[in-house]
C-alpha cells in the first residue's frame, strides 16, 4: 500500500552568480539530490520542479539602477507634474523604484496612496481610528495634514516605518503625499498619471485613459534597454523587482517560458521523465495575522510548461464518505473518483474545492517550502501533486 500522497522537498544549491547555465545547475543538483544516500527520493513522471524567480533573474544578471529608472521616466512621462497612483507601502518592493521616478520626473510628484491600506494589505492608518474616525473627513480625497489630524500618525506594525513620511521624505520640496480610494482623484493634481498599482493596473489605466489621462504603468518602465547592460522585462518592466543595493534593483527574469521549457527538455534528456517545470515568485496567500496579502509580483508564476496550465478538478472527499448512502465510504469514494471527469463542477461534490490555477496553487507551495530567508533552497521538488486516491 502507498502512505504517501503528495510531498514538497528544498534543494539546496551554489550561490548562483550571473551567467550560470541554470539548466545545466539546476537539473545536475537535483538528480545528485535525488541519489544522495542520506535522503534518496525516485523521480517520476509529472513530478514537479520549481524554481525561484530570483535565481533566474540572478543568472541573467536583471538588474537596473536608479538611473536607468528614472532616464525611462524622462523618455516616457512629458515634463510637468505627474500624479503616481496607488503605490504599495514596502521598502524593499517600492521604496528604490520611488527614488528613482522621483529623480526623473520634471515636476512635482503627487503621490496617491490608499487607505486604510495598500493593494496587498499594508495599513496607512490604524482600522480602528479608520472605522470611529472617517466620519470626521472633508472629502473621499485628503492631503497629509488632514489625515494628521483626523488618524494621527501611523507606524507599520512589522516594520515600524511611518511609509507616509517615508515616501514623502524622497525629496520633500517636490513629493507632496495624498490620499484617495479612487483613481480618477489623480486628474485633481495631474493628467499625467503613473500606475503604481499591481494587479488592478490595467483597470485604473482604463478608467483613466477614458477620462483622458496619459497613463503610464509599472509595467512600462525598463520595458526595454536604452544602455548596454542594463536589464529590463519587455513584459512586466519594474513590477515583481526587489531591492537589491542602495542604487539597483533585481527585476522579475525575462524569459521564463522558454527557461521552463529548456529545463524540462533537459530532466527528459538525463533521467528520462516528464517533469513539468515552473519559475515561481510570491505565494498567492494571505497572512491571517497581519492582514498582508504576500503577493506583490505581477504574477505568482512568470513563465511554466504546458502540464501546469488551467485548473485541477476535485472532489471533496469527505463529503462523499459521509454522504455514501448503500455503499461503504471507501466505495462511495472510489466511484467518485472515478467519475469525477463527467461530474458537474457546481456540484455538492466539488463544494469547498475553490477553483484556483495550478500555477497559483503550485508557486504558493513553492513559496511556502523555500521560504525568502536563510534556507538556501531556492529549486523545489514536488512528487505526487497530481495523484488521486487512487494512484498506487
Amino acid at each position: 500500500m502507498r502512505y504517501i500522497g503528495a510531498a514538497s522537498r528544498g534543494i539546496r544549491l551554489p550561490v548562483i552568480s550571473r551567467g550560470a547555465d541554470l539548466v545545466d545547475i539546476v537539473s545536475s543538483e537535483l538528480i545528485q539530490a535525488s541519489e544522495c544516500p542520506r535522503d534518496p527520493f525516485p523521480l517520476r513522471d509529472r513530478d514537479i520542479v520549481g524554481v525561484t524567480e530570483s535565481l533566474l533573474a540572478r543568472a541573467q544578471g536583471n538588474y537596473a539602477t536608479l538611473e536607468d529608472i528614472a532616464e525611462d521616466v524622462r523618455r516616457k512621462v512629458p515634463e510637468g507634474d505627474v500624479a503616481l497612483l496607488f503605490p504599495i507601502l514596502s521598502r524593499n518592493r517600492f521604496g528604490q523604484i520611488l527614488k528613482g521616478i522621483v529623480r526623473g520626473v520634471r515636476g512635482k510628484v503627487h503621490i496617491l496612496l490608499s487607505y486604510p491600506a495598500d493593494e496587498v494589505g499594508n495599513l496607512v492608518m490604524d482600522p480602528r481610528e479608520f472605522f470611529l474616525r472617517s466620519g470626521r473627513l472633508k472629502d473621499g480625497l485628503f492631503g497629509e495634514q488632514e489625515y494628521e489630524e483626523v488618524f494621527g500618525r501611523y507606524l507599520h506594525p512589522f516594520t515600524g516605518v511611518d511609509y507616509v513620511r517615508y515616501y514623502r521624505e524622497m525629496d520633500p520640496g517636490r513629493v507632496e503625499i495624498h490620499f484617495a480610494n479612487t483613481p480618477l482623484a489623480a486628474l485633481k493634481f495631474s493628467n499625467t498619471v503613473i500606475a503604481a498599482s499591481i494587479h488592478a493596473r490595467h483597470l485604473h489605466r482604463e478608467i483613466l485613459e477614458q477620462a483622458g489621462a496619459l497613463v503610464v504603468s509599472l509595467d512600462q518602465l525598463c520595458s526595454e534597454p536604452h544602455r548596454d547592460g542594463m536589464g529590463y522585462n519587455p513584459e512586466f518592466g519594474l513590477l515583481g523587482s526587489n531591492f537589491t543595493s542602495d542604487g539597483t534593483v533585481k527585476l522579475f527574469p525575462r524569459d521564463s517560458r522558454r527557461f521552463a521549457l529548456d529545463l524540462q527538455k533537459e530532466f527528459q534528456a538525463r533521467t528520462g521523465k516528464h517533469m513539468e517545470v515552473l519559475v515561481y515568485g510570491d505565494g498567492a496567500f494571505k497572512d491571517p495575522v497581519c492582514g498582508i496579502w504576500e503577493l506583490a509580483d505581477p504574477v505568482v508564476s512568470p513563465g511554466y510548461t504546458d502540464g501546469l496550465d488551467g485548473m485541477p478538478k476535485e472532489i471533496k472527499l469527505k463529503y462523499i464518505a459521509d454522504n455514501s448512502g448503500d455503499k461503504s465510504p471507501e466505495e462511495a469514494v472510489r466511484d467518485a473518483i472515478r467519475a469525477k471527469g463527467t461530474m458537474d463542477r457546481f456540484s455538492h461534490s466539488t463544494l469547498g474545492t475553490t477553483p484556483r490555477r495550478l500555477t497559483d496553487l503550485v508557486g504558493s507551495l513553492c513559496d511556502l517550502t523555500s521560504g525568502s530567508g536563510d534556507k538556501g533552497t531556492p529549486v523545489i521538488h514536488i512528487s505526487g501533486y497530481f495523484d488521486s486516491y487512487l494512484d498506487d
